[in-house]
């Protein structure tokens, strides 16, 4: 999660302590063999976009791996220059929400495999899992199911399934809120919310199902921890990318455009 530059701690969509320089977080992800990294504008206001646009534009030139980023994207014009600064995937949420041909549209032009769909979920009054809007605050009355299955029957590549519930609570993923979507929808679905162990992982795709896992505060505290969750991955029998080290050059000072302060 980025906000206003900074990459920020997530506990049920709360965003308020600062872990440190996005540049600095993604050289230590590239040296420790990441598959993919997604990062998502929680800036407060749309007005942010132009810092975070900057960000990304930075990050594309030192990540070696596929960079899927979201946040405020509202339209085509948006999309198309995430893509041109260096984003591999875009993730839209909201507004595809309140417009699903914008979903179709997207994958149209740019290809399915480039358009995921983030999908935040908290169970209501009633224990059923209902998708939340607007960062997460806004509940709209519709389930989780129905709105995977018409995501994916409207063109997204995949589903970034987030449990807000989870959210930083470090018990793991909602695994029937996993299996629920994955038996529902034949696009891959990426788990998000709740890993506190490296067994989290695991029980994410052999038991959830899920094509993907994703993790974020347990990476920004644990030494080499993609590098020791993928080796645990390997132990349990799943395929993994061998963790290799790559190194890379990191400028001592950096200078950014903006001065990305909370």
């Amino acid at each position: 999660m980025c906000r206003n530059g900074r990459i920020v701690q997530s506990i049920g969509f709360n965003h308020t302590n600062v872990i440190g320089n996005v540049i600095t977080a993604v050289d230590f992800f590239n040296t420790w063999a990441i598959d993919e990294i997604v990062i998502l504008d929680v800036s407060r206001e749309k007005e942010n976009q132009a810092m975070f646009f900057s960000v990304i534009q930075d990050l594309s030139r030192r990540c070696f791996v596929p960079l899927s980023v979201g946040g405020f994207v509202q339209s085509i014009n948006d999309i198309r220059n995430l893509i041109k600064i260096g984003a591999d995937k875009v993730i839209i949420n909201t507004h595809a929400f309140k417009d699903p041909d914008f979903i179709h549209h997207s994958s149209e032009i740019f290809g399915n495999q480039c358009i995921v769909v983030s999908i935040d979920v908290k169970k209501n009054d009633v224990k059923n899992y209902e998708v939340f809007v607007d960062r997460g605050r806004k509940p709209t009355g519709v389930s989780v199911i129905d709105w995977c299955v018409e995501s994916a029957r409207r063109g997204a590549g995949e589903i970034y399934l987030t449990s807000i519930d989870n959210d930083g609570a470090r018990n793991g993923y909602d695994l029937d809120l996993i299996k629920l979507v994955t038996d529902a929808v034949d696009i891959p679905v990426i788990a998000s919310g709740g890993v506190g162990k490296w067994e989290h992982l695991e029980q994410g795709i052999n038991t959830g199902n899920a094509q993907a896992v994703s993790a974020a505060n347990i990476f920004h505290f644990t030494e080499h921890s993609t590098k020791k969750a993928k080796e645990y991955l390997e132990q349990t029998g799943l395929d993994v990318r061998k963790t290799d080290f790559y190194k890379i050059k990191k400028p001592r000072k950096p200078k950014y455009e903006f001065d990305y302060c909370v």
